[in-house]
């Protein structure tokens, strides 16, 4: 069995450079492992530089070449498992499609405080909110159009951590018949999981940062005070009840594609900044 680590450092699908940073950062974070190889998709650094919003999204362009380059880095390693290390919530779309051409009898389980299925209709225009909608086959139809394999079911989803919704994401889940369930005063049981986790042959695990509750938690989304997305709110989820869940998931089904998605380390990219000033750094 081959399992890669792909840095995908994308930061236009967020519209935010300090994706870019944390995606970098977070390869140092993970435990060390010489058998799994680190595989890199090229993203040009953020240089200041504003994109053009075209047909409802942000740098649309730059996304799509984003996906694509994924999509041809994994198909020439042909890993049995990917670990992709981001960047913001988009980079799941190339992995997860993948691994669903090799695994029939596969389960999302979706660890976030949003649903990710908004469309340009929605009049947000950045893309890592619209990742799970497109793997569903009912997304922007450009990203959706880059998929090569079976979209998924609404019954292969599952949502833990999920906060209040905007009316346009509630009724895009109900058309689509996703069952979900609002965790803003508990989260789904340890049944729930285990039982939706029995029910497949293998999982995939898409982890946003922001599940967690941003007053514990300061290297999310929710954390910076200045920032308002799409006005959606922070996760509520301890750094220990996240520990938890994802231990029993690991027992309970053979996990084959990991996504870490939005860590947002805005202190040590301050820090990282304020270094690069001083000329010893540099000399």
């Amino acid at each position: 069995m081959k399992t890669i680590r792909l840095l995908y450092p994308d930061y236009l699908s967020g519209g935010l450079d300090t994706y870019y940073f944390g995606a970098n950062l977070l390869v140092h974070i993970l435990p060390e492992n010489e058998n799994q190889p680190l595989v890199k998709v090229t993203i040009d650094p953020p240089d200041g530089k504003e994109y053009q919003t075209v047909d409802g999204m942000y740098a649309r362009e730059e996304v799509v070449t984003g996906i694509q380059r994924a999509m041809e880095a994994i198909e020439e390693e042909k890993p049995d498992k990917i670990i992709t290390i981001g960047g913001n919530c988009m980079v799941s779309q190339a992995p997860f499609d993948y691994l669903h051409g090799l695994y029939e009898n596969l389960g999302i389980i979706w660890i976030d405080a949003h649903p990710d299925v908004s469309t340009v209709e929605s009049n947000y225009p950045n893309a890592h909110a619209m990742v799970l909608g497109s793997l569903l086959g009912d997304g922007d139809k450009e990203l959706t159009g880059l998929m090569k394999n079976p979209k998924f079911k609404a019954d292969e989803i599952l949502y833990v951590g999920l906060q209040e919704l905007h009316d346009y994401q509630e009724q895009f889940l109900r058309d689509k018949n996703v069952n979900f369930k609002v965790q803003t005063e508990e989260f789904v049981s340890e049944t729930e999981i285990r039982e939706f986790a029995k029910r497949f042959d293998h999982l995939l695990v898409h982890l946003d940062i922001d599940v967690l509750d941003a007053k514990l938690f300061h290297s999310t989304y929710f954390a910076d005070s200045q920032l308002v997305g799409d006005g959606s709110g922070s996760g509520k989820m301890t750094m220990e009840k996240l520990s938890e869940i994802l231990k029993d998931i690991s027992g309970w089904g053979d996990i084959v594609g990991f996504t870490i998605a939005e860590y947002l380390p805005f202190d040590e990219q301050r820090l990282h900044h304020m270094l690069k000033g001083i000329s010893i750094f540099s000399q």
